[in-house]
This record gives C-alpha cells, sequence and structure tokens, in this order.
C-alpha cells in the first residue's frame, strides 16, 4: 500500500485541483455581488433595507449551520461526498434567479446557495488542511481563500458588466451555470478524499483533544474564543458591504458599471493578498496580523463616509480587502494549530458556524440602523464594532502565535 506523506509538494495535485474547485465556488457568491440589491429595488420594487437584504440573512444563517454540519460529518461520510452534496444543492441556483417571479424565490435560491457554500467550501479548506500538514497550513488557506474571494471578484465585476449592457436578469447568471457543472463534474471526477492523511497526522500529534468542541472554539479556550469573535465581527462588515454598498454607490449616482468595479476590488484585493498573507501567517505572530487586519477593516469602513470620488471608494474597498486578506487565512490556520487532527474538522465547523453568522447578523443590524437611522450609521457603527473585535484579539490571545 502506497504511503501517504504531508506536505505541499507532495499533494501539489490534488491541492490544485482543490484550489480550482474552490474558485468555482466562490464564482457562486460572485454572481450576486453586485446586481442583487438593483433586482430587488428596479424589478420587485422592494425599498426597505431590512427586505432588500433579506438575500444576505437567509443566505448567513444557512450557510452558518451547514457549515457546523460539514464539520461534525466530515470524518463521518467523507470530504469528498461533502464536497459534491454541496454541488448537488447549488445546481437550481442559477436558473432559479434567472426566472424567479418574486422575491420569495430569490431568497429561497439563498437558502441552496447557503448550503452549497457551507458544504462545498468547508470540505476544500479541510480537505486542504489534511494534505499539507502542520507547516504550511497559512499558505494553503491563503492559497483556498485566494481561489475562492478572487473567483467572487471576478464574477461580480462580469455581472456588473453583463447587466451593463444586456440588463439585470437572464443574462448575467448564464455564468452560474458553467460555475456549478463545472465544479461537480471535477468534484465527481478528480477529487479524492483525505481521511487517510488525518490518519497519517494522528500518529505523530502532540496536541491535546478538547474537552467541548463548540463551547471552547466558540469562546472558553482564549485562542480559539478570540478567532471565532473576530471571525463572527468579519464577515459581519462583510455582510453590510454586500448589501449596502451597492445602494449606497447607487444614491450617489454611480452606474451599474461603476457600481462592479468598486463592489469587485474589495474582493479582488482579499483574493490576492491571501498569496502573501497565508505565507506570512507561517512567518509572523498570528495574533498581531489578526489585530492590524480588523484596524485596518474598522478604518477604512469609517472613511467610507467621507469619499467623495470613485477614486476614493477604490482605495477604500482595497484597504478594506487588504484587511480582510491579513485575517482570513490566520483565522483557519490559528485554529488548526490549536486543535488536534481529530478534533480539527468538528473545531473549523463551529469557527464557521459562527463567522458566517455574521452575515446574518450584519445584514440585519446593518439594515435597522439603516432604515431608522441612515446609511451613513450603519456603516459607522458596524466599523466601530471591528475596531472593538481588534482590541478583543489583542488583550485575550495568548502568546505571539508565531
Amino acid at each position: 500500500m502506497k504511503q501517504v506523506k504531508l506536505g505541499l509538494k507532495e499533494n501539489w495535485k490534488q491541492f490544485t485541483l482543490l484550489v480550482i474547485i474552490n474558485a468555482f465556488v466562490g464564482g457562486m457568491v460572485g454572481l450576486e455581488r453586485s446586481i442583487l440589491p438593483q433586482i430587488a429595488e428596479v424589478e420587485f420594487a422592494i425599498v426597505a433595507k431590512t427586505a432588500i437584504l433579506s438575500f444576505i440573512i437567509v443566505f448567513g444563517i444557512v450557510k452558518a449551520i451547514t457549515n457546523y454540519f460539514a464539520g461534525a460529518f466530515a470524518n463521518k461520510i467523507g470530504r469528498k461526498n461533502l464536497l459534491v452534496i454541496g454541488w448537488l444543492f447549488g445546481l437550481p441556483v442559477p436558473f432559479i434567479l434567472m426566472f424567479a417571479p418574486s422575491w420569495d424565490w430569490i431568497v429561497a435560491a439563498n437558502v441552496l446557495l447557503g448550503i452549497n457554500q457551507g458544504l462545498a467550501w468547508s470540505s476544500t479548506v479541510v480537505m486542504k488542511i489534511d494534505l499539507v500538514g502542520e507547516k504550511q497550513r497559512g499558505f494553503a488557506m491563503g492559497l483556498n481563500e485566494f481561489a475562492g474571494y478572487l473567483a467572487v471578484a471576478v464574477v461580480a465585476f462580469l455581472t456588473g458588466y453583463i447587466a451593463a449592457e444586456y440588463g439585470l436578469r437572464p443574462y448575467p447568471f448564464y455564468l452560474g451555470i458553467g460555475l456549478v457543472v463545472l465544479g461537480l463534474l471535477g468534484s465527481i471526477l478528480f477529487i479524492k478524499d483525505t481521511r487517510k492523511h488525518v490518519e497519517a497526522e494522528n500518529q505523530h500529534s502532540d496536541m491535546p483533544k478538547l474537552k467541548n468542541i463548540f463551547w471552547e472554539t466558540t469562546w472558553k479556550h482564549p485562542n480559539l474564543g478570540s478567532v471565532t469573535q473576530a471571525g463572527l465581527i468579519n464577515n459581519l462588515n462583510d455582510g453590510m458591504a454586500w448589501g449596502i454598498f451597492p445602494i449606497l454607490l447607487s444614491v450617489k449616482g454611480f452606474d451599474l458599471e461603476q457600481i462592479g468595479i468598486i463592489t469587485a476590488t474589495y474582493p479582488a484585493v482579499w483574493g490576492f493578498g491571501q498569496l502573501f498573507t497565508g505565507k506570512m501567517a507561517d512567518l509572523y505572530s498570528k495574533k498581531y496580523l489578526l489585530f492590524i487586519g480588523m484596524i485596518l477593516q474598522g478604518i477604512a469602513l469609517g472613511f467610507f463616509l467621507f469619499a467623495s470620488s470613485m477614486i476614493h471608494y477604490v482605495i477604500l474597498a482595497a484597504i478594506l480587502g487588504w484587511g480582510t486578506a491579513m485575517v482570513y487565512p490566520t483565522f483557519l490556520a490559528t485554529v488548526a494549530e490549536n486543535t488536534h487532527p481529530t478534533n480539527r474538522a468538528n473545531s473549523i465547523g463551529v469557527f464557521r458556524l459562527w463567522r458566517d453568522l455574521g452575515y446574518a447578523i450584519g445584514a440585519i443590524l446593518t439594515g435597522i440602523i439603516a432604515d431608522s437611522f441612515g446609511i451613513e450609521m450603519s456603516i459607522l457603527t458596524i466599523g466601530g464594532l471591528t475596531v472593538l473585535s481588534a482590541f478583543v484579539i489583542l488583550f485575550r490571545m495568548k502568546g505571539n502565535l508565531n
């Protein structure tokens, strides 16, 4: 029997395939990034921000819960099986977005999209960590999130461009059909499960097992708890950016193509940045990477209130993206570093449960504040919470986590 080896070099073929598959996963989110709020207002005459953001609320809750179950069942039914099941849930999404006769159908599509993202993205994350072992987790997560969020950015730009040229529906969503078909077939035909890599790492891991995976990952463990709260706040501000930025930019007089460029800049920098920040997480203090990244996000959000030109918004979107790039792979590398191999999938599932609940909490909070006090106050509030989260990391995390 062939001996299983850990490492990026030793498993580069499977790793590369998983990076490609995760790009397709990310592209599915990019379908909605630029134009769904405009569809709500233009095609369905929805004005209230809380109603418009309902698709993000549903997406966040469903994805968060699915993340948890993906972690819980990863060892039982296999990582590859979870990945394939995730793609099966994604199959109807582009068709529903194309032909939905009411906003309720759009919300229903986001239930399926949330399941797709929770199963498929979680599977690729855990499988990459399984393959590389302990020395290159940050770099592995950087490549994974780079592929996913670069795809978000590219598809967000393309849908904005196509919508500006040919209308909001159905043409932008043809991209989704290609993504979901390629993702499903690639997962079935080319991806291999990584259970044996976990068994190989078990033989030499001296990390103690968590007594209560859910509560220790949620808060009790100082390092895991700090990462989890920051993950929630990070996606809280991402949920706000997803739903509010297109509306804010439309109010400021920008057209669909310009909105597509600005909203794509943020995930593009987020995606590309992780090629560097993932490696940085292997070399430098994870604690301070997380602190600086969260602070940059909070500052960028605050300055959005004072921006007046397209170049201002592009620069701020880039700073927001770089701050997010600093924390995203570092979150996952820190969780992996602080958990035993047999606990890892479960702990990552719990972390991603709370992180992606941030989408729903952010959309609800943002919508309520925007409807009551205006869009500017909602952005300021979320920016303040992001800065507060940075200081929780600074004062609660133990050691430098090099």
